[in-house]
C-alpha cells in the first residue's frame, strides 16, 4: 500500500510516548446517563410484554408487537458481572468462563483498549486469526456495553475510522474511500517502543475482496454505542459524520442498476469464501437496510447531511419494497413460483426475473412448513437462491425490514425446522448444504466448504446472539432460551470452537479454531439479553410507519 505525499504512513508507527495523532480521547468523556432502568428477571415462556412492565406492546394485525422507542439501555453494569446476580440468581458457571476469556482477547493501543482478537488461538498457523476484525468485535462490542464497559467500543469506533482514511490499493487499482477494513493488528517493537498497526482492506483475504459488511456493521455498532451511552457526542463528531457519508456514497452512488439492493461479489462479508451468495445477497441487503436506517438516527441535519438524509429515505422505501415483495418465500409464493410461466415480456409480466420452475430445488418443498417463511437467500436475473440463511433473516427482523407478519414466519420456520436449523449447535450459517456436482461448481471443489462444515451448512455458535435478539424482538423469547441451553451442554467444553460440523452440528468442525472470540462473545450478549431485555434497544429498530404503505402489494406478491 502506498500514501500520499505529507499524509501519515500507511503503518501507523507511533512511539509509546508521543501524543496521539488520531483523536484526543480524553475528550469525549462518557456523558452521565439520565436513566437508571430496574433491573427485570430473565424470560421463559412469558412473552416480552407480560414478563416486562417496562416494555409497551400492542397488537397489530393479531402479532403482539414491542415498543422499541420505550426501550433503553441501563447504565449500570449486568447483574452477571459479579459471582451473583441483583436477582439472587447464580450465574451460569459458563457465563463466568466466558467473560474470562473475552478479556484475554482485548487489545490495546497505546495503552488504549481497541478490539478484541479473532480468537485466542495458541497454533503455530495462526493465519489471521490474532487480528482485530470488524464484523467480529461486533458482539463483543455489545457484551462491554451491556456490561457498561463502553470505552473499548468508542476508541474501536475510532480507529477503524482513522483506517478508513487510509489510501487504499489493490496491485494498481485504488479502493473507495469510504472502504472500511476487514480487520487490523498492532504490531509491537520493543526495540524502538513502537507499536504499528497494520490494515487489510482485502488485500490479503481470500480471492482478495473487499469487505461490504465492514462498513454497515460499523455504522450499526456507533447507533449502540449512542443509543446504550445517551452520548452522541461520538457520532455528532466531525470525523464520524464524514466516516458514514463516505461508506454511504459508495452504497448510494448512481449506476446502472436497476434494483435497489446491493450488487455483490463472493466472499464480501461473513460467508468470505466462494459459496454462490454473488448477485444480491440477503445479508447485505438486510445490514444495507439497517445501516440505512441507523444513519437517519446519527446524521446531523446540517448542509451536507440534509442531501444524503433524503437520499436514503427514498432508497429506504425502495429497498424495502424490493425486498418484501420479490424475496419473500412462503407457502403461497412457493406455489406461485411453483407455476409461474417463463418468457413473459411487458411490464404486465408476473415472472418478472424470469425464473424457470423447474428450477425450484425439490428439498425447498418439504422444508417450507404450512405456518411460516423466510427471505431467499439471493433474488437476480433468473435467479433465486433457495437457500436459508440465518444472520440475513435476524437482521431483517431487527432492522424492521421483516413486516410483523414475517417477523412471526421467521420464528415458525425456526420452531417447524428446529432440528436442521439448530440440532446439536445452534444455529445452521445457512440450509441446506451444496453437494456433489453444484459444491464442485458453486465452491470451485473448496475443501473448507465440503457438506455440511464451514459455511456450507455449518452450525455457527455466534449466530447465538442474533436469534436470541429477533426472538426477543418478536416477543418468543422461549426459543431462544431453548437455543442457549442446547450450546450450553456443549460449547464451553468444547473450548469455544468456531463451528460445528454435520447435519445437525454434533462434530467441532474439521479446521475450526478454539476459544473463537465471537462464539464467546455471542454466547454472553444472548445471555445478557435474556436477563435485561432492555438492552435489545441498542440493536432493534421499529417499524418505520410511512414505510408501511410499501408493502400493500405484498400480499398478493409476484416476481
Amino acid at each position: 500500500m502506498s500514501v500520499a505525499s505529507g499524509d501519515l504512513t500507511q503503518n501507523e508507527s507511533l512511539s509509546n510516548g508521543d501524543c496521539d495523532t488520531d483523536f484526543d480521547f480524553s475528550k469525549l468523556q462518557d456523558k452521565p446517563r439520565h436513566l437508571n432502568l430496574e433491573r427485570q428477571r430473565s424470560f421463559d415462556e412469558r412473552s416480552l410484554a407480560e414478563a416486562s412492565p417496562r416494555f409497551s406492546s400492542r397488537l397489530e394485525n393479531g402479532q403482539r408487537q414491542i415498543d422499541l422507542e420505550s426501550i433503553f439501555s441501563p447504565s449500570k453494569r449486568s447483574s452477571f458481572n459479579t459471582p451473583r446476580s441483583q436477582n439472587g440468581f447464580e450465574p451460569h458457571p459458563m457465563f463466568i468462563e466466558a467473560w474470562e476469556s473475552l478479556r484475554k482477547t482485548m487489545v490495546y493501543f497505546r495503552g488504549q483498549p481497541v478490539g478484541t482478537i479473532a480468537a485466542l488461538d495458541n497454533s503455530d498457523e495462526k493465519l489471521n486469526y490474532d487480528q482485530v476484525f470488524v464484523r467480529d468485535f461486533v458482539p463483543s462490542g455489545l457484551a462491554f456495553l451491556m456490561n457498561g464497559e463502553p470505552e473499548i467500543v468508542k476508541n474501536f469506533l475510532l480507529k477503524t475510522l482513522r483506517l478508513q482514511s487510509w489510501e487504499k490499493r489493490i496491485d494498481r487499482f485504488q479502493l473507495g474511500e469510504g472502504v472500511m477494513p476487514a480487520s487490523f493488528k498492532v504490531l509491537h517493537d520493543p526495540v524502538r517502543n513502537t507499536e504499528t498497526l497494520m490494515a487489510d482492506f482485502g488485500e490479503s483475504a481470500i480471492g482478495r475482496v473487499a469487505p461490504i459488511d465492514s462498513g454497515f456493521w460499523w455504522i450499526i455498532l456507533l447507533r449502540a454505542y449512542t443509543k446504550s451511552t445517551g452520548d452522541a457526542s461520538l457520532a455528532e463528531m466531525p470525523e464520524c459524520q464524514k466516516g458514514m457519508r463516505l461508506i454511504l456514497a459508495l452504497c448510494l452512488s448512481e449506476g446502472f442498476d436497476t434494483f435497489p439492493t446491493l450488487l455483490c461479489a463472493d466472499g464480501c462479508s461473513m460467508i468470505d469464501r466462494r459459496m454462490g451468495v454473488y448477485g444480491y445477497p440477503i445479508e447485505i441487503q438486510a445490514l444495507f437496510f439497517m445501516a440505512l436506517r441507523c444513519a437517519l438516527l446519527l446524521l446531523k441535519q446540517d448542509a451536507q447531511g440534509k442531501e444524503l438524509i433524503e437520499r436514503i429515505g427514498k432508497r429506504l422505501h425502495a429497498l424495502s419494497f424490493h425486498m418484501r415483495s420479490y424475496f419473500w418465500l412462503d407457502m403461497k409464493h412457493l406455489n406461485d413460483i411453483y407455476r409461474y410461466k417463463t418468457e413473459e415480456y411487458s411490464h404486465t409480466a408476473v415472472n418478472k426475473f424470469n425464473v424457470m420452475p423447474d428450477s425450484l430445488p425439490e428439498w425447498v418443498f418439504d422444508f417450507m412448513p404450512t405456518q411460516g417463511g423466510y427471505f431467499l437467500g439471493n433474488v437476480g436475473p433468473s435467479n433465486m437462491d433457495f437457500r436459508w440463511f440465518c444472520l440475513g433473516n435476524c437482521v431483517a427482523i431487527l432492522s424492521s425490514l421483516a413486516t410483523p407478519e414475517q417477523s412471526t414466519a421467521i420464528m415458525d420456520l425456526i420452531e417447524s425446522r428446529w432440528d436442521e436449523l439448530v440440532g446439536d449447535m445452534p444455529v445452521k450459517v445457512c440450509y441446506p448444504a451444496i453437494e456433489s456436482h453444484d459444491w464442485r461448481i458453486i465452491t470451485g471443489c473448496d475443501p473448507k466448504n465440503t457438506r455440511w462444515s464451514y459455511h456450507n451448512g455449518g452450525s455457527w455458535p455466534v449466530l447465538l446472539w442474533l436469534v436470541t435478539a429477533a426472538c426477543i424482538k418478536v416477543g418468543r423469547p422461549q426459543i431462544a432460551r431453548r437455543a442457549i441451553e442446547v450450546a450450553e451442554l456443549r460449547l464451553a467444553k468444547d473450548g469455544w470452537p468456531e463451528y460445528y460440523d454435520g447435519k445437525n452440528g454434533r462434530y467441532i468442525g474439521k479446521q475450526a479454531r478454539k476459544h473463537q472470540t465471537w462464539s464467546i462473545a455471542g454466547y454472553l450478549v444472548a445471555k445478557m439479553m435474556l436477563e435485561d431485555p432492555s438492552h435489545l434497544g441498542m440493536i432493534a429498530l421499529e417499524e418505520d410507519k410511512q414505510m408501511k404503505t410499501t408493502i400493500k402489494r405484498s400480499s398478493s406478491w409476484t416476481c
